[in-house]
């Protein structure tokens, strides 16, 4: 199993910050969501490895309390 890797890892964070937040310009919140949680799964899917993604669902939830 590999490791969640927290530290800054792509170049142009910030386009891509850009790109997302052009990908839900002009939609309501339900369709949002929907694109939000579409994105989850194709990345998800992209790492494939499910205890790097309990890594990052613990990693994620640590950031909500």
């Amino acid at each position: 199993m590999a490791d969640l890797i927290l530290s800054p890892n792509f170049d142009h964070a910030d386009d891509f910050y850009a790109d997302l937040l052009d990908a839900h310009e002009g939609l309501e919140k339900q369709a949002s969501d929907a694109l939000n949680a579409r994105l989850i799964l194709v990345l998800a899917n992209h790492i494939g490895d499910n205890g790097v993604l309990r890594q990052a669902l613990h990693a994620a939830a640590l950031e909500q309390e």
